[in-house]
């Protein structure tokens, strides 16, 4: 799994550089309209590096809109890393989702006022950028708004499933070949396995193996953390806090979250929420164990090298945060 550390290891300094100004859009809580309506109005303005594409639908038929950047839209480039992020996987928590197509925005807008860090990165890198990935849980959330939302409401699809302990348990194979000199990588699917898991899980599966990601990072809330893999213990005895799991490639992991946490705010400041985290980052293990879950299925299924973000204590902030949450993760998104 280390042949891609060149690219990983470049691919990550680029986004520690230093910030850039805040675009001129507003800030607000998008509805799946408005949300639809923002990629167009990005994909209008930007016609020539965006691309928008549906990976599928949602329970309630809503569709899985991604907008692409690149300089040559819909096409993959020999030695180009694709790369995206997935927002709103849980409904309820929304930061991911607005700074998202906030930094969307801002993309369009710093290309075509012929910034050169964004034309550069454009141009040597395919950005997918998937806002929400639960569009269904969102609506349940938003109708209850950021002041009376509770803890769990829409965190779940339509369903009331928690997408991300809804993928193929890769990781229980994974620790079983670790025993017996099998492989790390790559690892093969279950059978029936498009029927073990729900329609927005499963177009994501399927967007994985469309394209050939190699870095990407999964939007939450309800800490401030950037979480790397293994999510899952290795030890299925213990419950609760649990011994870090380490994936083979824990010192490029470890860097990735570190190039988030200290580009942010105040993320690597370790304080946050309640908790501490040193330098702003954790084993998703060592914090708490999760089977099923996306972000090892990502690095044991393709190899693509996934961390999680968990942006804001609190999961639906009032827009009147918004423009503060966006100075804090402009720089590190």
């Amino acid at each position: 799994m280390l042949q891609r550390w060149t690219l990983l290891w470049l691919f990550a300094l680029l986004l520690g550089v230093m910030g850039l100004p805040v675009s001129g859009s507003d800030f607000q809580h998008h509805r799946y309209e408005d949300m639809v309506q923002a990629l167009l109005a990005v994909q209008n303005e930007c016609p020539y590096i965006t691309r928008i594409y549906s990976i599928g639908r949602s329970v309630n038929g809503r569709h899985l809109y991604v907008l692409e950047f690149s300089d040559n839209p819909g096409i993959h480039e020999a030695l180009e890393p694709e790369f995206k992020y997935v927002g709103n996987m849980h409904g309820n928590e929304v930061l991911g989702r607005e700074l998202l197509i906030k930094f969307s925005q801002f993309l369009c807008e710093e290309y075509r006022a012929g910034n050169q860090r964004i034309m550069r990165l454009i141009h040597d890198t395919r950005i997918h950028i998937l806002p929400s990935m639960n569009p269904d849980g969102y609506e349940v959330a938003a109708r209850q708004g950021p002041e009376l939302n509770g803890y769990l409401v829409g965190r779940g699809n339509a369903r009331e499933i928690d997408l991300n302990r809804n993928f193929p348990d890769l990781n229980a194979l994974m620790y079983y070949y670790e025993k017996n000199n099998g492989r790390n990588h790559h690892l093969p699917l279950p059978d029936n396995w498009e029927h073990q898991v729900e329609p927005e899980t499963l177009a994501v599966i399927k967007w994985m193996q469309n394209y050939n990601f190699v870095l990407s990072a999964n939007l939450h809330g309800g800490a401030v953390v950037a979480n790397y893999p293994f999510d899952k213990s290795r030890d299925p005895r213990i419950r609760g806090r649990t011994m870090y799991s380490a994936t083979p490639d824990d010192k490029i992991f470890r860097q990735l979250a570190r190039t988030y946490s200290y580009a942010h705010g105040w993320m690597h400041k370790g304080w946050n929420c309640g908790d501490y985290f040193n330098e702003g980052i954790t084993n998703g293990a060592s914090w708490y164990s999760l089977s099923r879950g996306m972000q090892d299925f990502n690095y044991l299924y393709t190899n693509c090298f996934e961390i999680t973000l968990e942006l804001s204590c609190d999961k639906f902030p009032p827009e009147s945060s918004l423009p503060r949450e966006w100075l804090g993760n402009r720089e590190a998104l």
